[in-house]
């Protein structure tokens, strides 16, 4: 083992070192940001307000909003400071809370998903008893589950990092805190490590695809015909889209071996973007654009805005 050195923090060297692209990089990440908080903030709003939204469905997309907001919050506003101010550096304590953060966030979203694959499970295979099995308090629970159970794993997560000897630069080829980055700056490779990164997305990954394959073993089974296999696998299209989506980038990342050439850490970059900002902005538009009853509560909730806004403006004209 090389020489380990006191580490007080760490230089995040972003996503370019053109300065001239830094305001173009500013202007997109605020945009990206905005639109995440908007989009997932009115998805939130209907579910809330809606009382035909009021199901486990619909509580789980509110939970996965929520979830998007915040896993987005946890590294935009600082990259967004650092292309502003061109402050790059980060503390140790710093880099280790938002490694922690995005973790948590970003394994909750994993478990989520899984939950979220049970319940059209249930609502195909078992429509009859779908309102006795998804009752409010089992819904409840497994909410409460992915969020505890991800927040003790990130944080055993965190703490394993914070162990590691440092002794190469402590320059992160990165734009927030990872623990690819951090495995780059380290003195000895923590196979360890590298196994837990993943395991817990794996997993929530198999479940997903196992009720996948219960659900389309038994539509199959059934024998229906082509329009009504359409008909219900449809109700599982968007879902399907956001799971492409979260585990396309995030296994392109973490699955793939470590390799610290200056295209690969490039290539973890632009990746970390599509899972860090673009993802989030992208859930909401996917289950708002293909969903009728989520449309037309967002025209029902503008209608009702718009009329309040033109009744206000008559009174102050009277």
């Amino acid at each position: 083992m090389e020489n380990a050195t006191s580490v007080d923090g760490f230089l995040l060297l972003g996503l370019t070192s053109v300065q001239e692209l830094q305001p173009v990089f500013f202007v997109m990440f605020l945009i990206i940001y905005l639109l995440n908080l908007v989009g997932n903030g009115l998805i939130l709003v209907i579910i809330t307000l809606e009382r035909r939204l009021h199901s486990p469905m619909y509580f789980f997309l509110g939970n996965l909003s929520c979830l998007d907001i915040c896993y987005s919050s946890v590294t935009l506003p600082k990259v967004l400071i650092n292309l502003l101010f061109r402050h790059r550096t980060i503390s140790f304590l710093g880099c280790i809370t938002q490694l922690h953060f995005f973790h948590f966030l970003g394994s909750t979203e994993a478990i989520l998903l899984a939950v979220m694959a049970f319940d059209r499970f249930v609502a195909i295979c078992n429509p009859l008893r779908y309102t006795a099995i998804m009752n409010p308090q089992l819904c409840l629970l497994l909410a409460a589950m992915a969020w505890t159970t991800s927040f003790f794993y990130a944080l055993m997560h965190s703490v394993m990092t914070a162990q590691l000897n440092f002794c190469h630069s402590h320059k992160l080829s990165h734009f927030f805190c990872d623990v690819k980055p951090l495995l780059e700056v380290a003195c000895d490779n923590q196979w360890l490590l590298s196994v837990v990164t993943g395991s817990i997305s794996m997993g929530a990954f198999l479940l997903t695809l196992l009720s996948y394959f219960y659900i389309i073993a038994f539509l199959l089974f059934k024998n229906l015909s082509f329009r009504m296999l359409r008909r219900a696998l449809s109700t599982c299209t968007s879902h399907f889209m956001v799971v492409c989506l979260f585990y396309g980038p995030v296994g392109f990342t973490y699955i793939r071996p470590t390799a610290a050439s200056a295209s690969s850490m490039s290539e973890d970059r632009m990746v970390a973007i599509i899972y860090s900002a673009v993802t989030p902005v992208l859930n909401p538009l996917i289950y708002t654009l293909r969903n009728k009853e989520v449309m037309l509560a967002l025209k029902k909730l503008f209608g009702k805005l718009f009329k309040d806004h033109q009744l206000h403006g008559g009174d102050q004209c009277a």
